[in-house]
């Protein structure tokens, strides 16, 4: 009979290998990355250029480039790329980040012949319509002031400003004076300086064949394109204070975001770093959560992360409480931050950490979109290409010591930036 008051036995993971990409040089200078995997009838393509936020010349100008540009074409409107793209049964959309804009498409393998010329259309003939222009902005800046009655919205955005500074890219903020004032010739042009080929990152991953490579070679890979220069005038973050409080009116209560800047994922001991993460606060048995929720009871939930971009990597510490309690929670958080620094995690402790980060790295590799979404990361960030195959048998080396030297040199409370969002107070 099944004992179900013993836990059965835990396998240590050995290793993890990230499947290797094609890499093919197209002739415009776009790279073609290729990763197979014929377990379904899928594929997704991803086309990557350098127009996130951190090229916005105006604040909101490359949101609304990647925004407008399913909008109409020269040859289509907006609702006929849409019905071409429902009829296959197919996604597609873009995004703005903070670094990059990507356009995806996901669909059945067979019908990315048919759906590679839409894709084309999308990339290389967007008109930017007035009227979807303004209705865009309109819908941006209603989204935005709904937003900004939120606690956690405005503690995140002044957050991100205080640590990277107002006018590094990372700090801008939301203007809407600014953003309305955007006009669609300055939306094109950031669209023909920073949709370009000859820098592009083109994914394609799933089902994909030799034909379907050669398809996005000619289709793709032919497309006109420049060597354009990254900016070069944009200073280092700068900490604008290291405190803040947000005045939120009638809230019943605080969100709390505390961190510094953080080592890029480059640094050599970046998984030792997310070991020391995960213990205080990235996971659901986490210090944090057990002295804050469980202990304390101050809120339903607490975590640290850390979030990489291309220029700057951040960690914070983030929560939402009681006003009443957003002090004494600012203490326990500190506690546990001198804790880290002056006493070595236990071995049981460590160990269910490291199982948990182990177990939860292979399962964020079950599909090939997500172990395309790994191989990016190596791609974006400069990385080695052991990294990830690295990762399981770092994260199992690391021992209490050399956490505690980490927590010693990055998890100083005086290091970090601290900001209140709540009520008057």
């Amino acid at each position: 009979m099944l004992d179900r008051t013993v836990a059965p036995p835990v396998q240590p993971l050995a290793r993890v290998t990230l499947p290797a990409a094609e890499v093919f040089l197209l002739p415009n200078g776009a790279r073609l990355h290729v990763l197979r995997n014929d377990a379904q009838p899928v594929i997704r393509l991803q086309v990557v250029f350098k127009a996130g936020k951190w090229y916005d010349p105006s604040a909101g100008v490359s949101l609304l480039a990647a925004r407008l540009l399913l909008e109409g074409t020269r040859t289509r409107t907006a609702r006929q790329i849409a019905d071409e793209v429902a009829f296959f049964g197919a996604s597609l959309d873009c995004e703005q980040g903070f670094d990059r804009a990507t356009l995806t498409l996901y669909c059945l393998s067979r019908h990315l012949p048919q759906l590679l010329p839409l894709v084309q259309d999308v990339l290389t003939e967007p008109t930017f319509p007035e009227t979807e222009l303004a209705l865009v902005k309109t819908r941006t800046i209603q989204n935005v002031r709904v937003e900004r009655q939120k606690t956690s919205y405005l503690a995140s955005e002044s957050f991100s400003r205080h640590l990277f500074g107002p006018g590094y890219p990372y700090g801008v903020t939301f203007d809407e004076s600014i953003f309305q004032d955007i006009t669609s010739e300055q939306v094109r042009r950031f669209f023909q300086q920073h949709y370009n080929f000859a820098e592009a990152e083109i994914f394609l991953c799933g089902d994909a064949t030799d034909e379907h490579i050669a398809l996005l070679t000619e289709r793709l890979g032919t497309l006109p394109g420049s060597q354009i220069n990254t900016p070069t005038s944009i200073s280092a973050p700068a900490v604008l204070a290291p405190r803040d409080y947000v005045t939120v009116e009638g809230s019943l209560q605080a969100s709390l975001r505390i961190g510094r800047l953080w080592p890029a994922l480059s640094h050599p001991q970046t998984h030792a770093l997310q070991v020391l993460v995960k213990v205080l606060g990235g996971y659901f048995g986490s210090r944090l959560m057990k002295n804050i929720r469980e202990d304390k009871g101050f809120t339903y939930g607490i975590y640290s992360s850390v979030h990489p971009r291309e220029y700057a990597t951040s960690f914070m510490i983030g929560s939402d409480v009681n006003t009443a309690n957003a002090p004494a929670a600012i203490e326990q958080i500190q506690l546990e931050l001198r804790r880290l620094q002056e006493e070595p995690v236990p071995l049981t402790e460590l160990q269910t950490v490291k199982n948990y980060m182990s177990g939860k790295f292979a399962n964020e590799l079950s599909t090939v979109f997500e172990q395309c979404d790994k191989y990016k990361n190596l791609v974006f960030y400069h990385l080695p290409t052991s990294y990830y195959s690295d990762f399981v048998a770092q994260v199992q080396a690391t021992d209490a010591a050399t956490l505690q030297e980490l927590a010693q040199e990055y998890l100083s409370p005086a290091s970090m930036v601290e900001v209140v969002s709540g009520p008057k107070h």
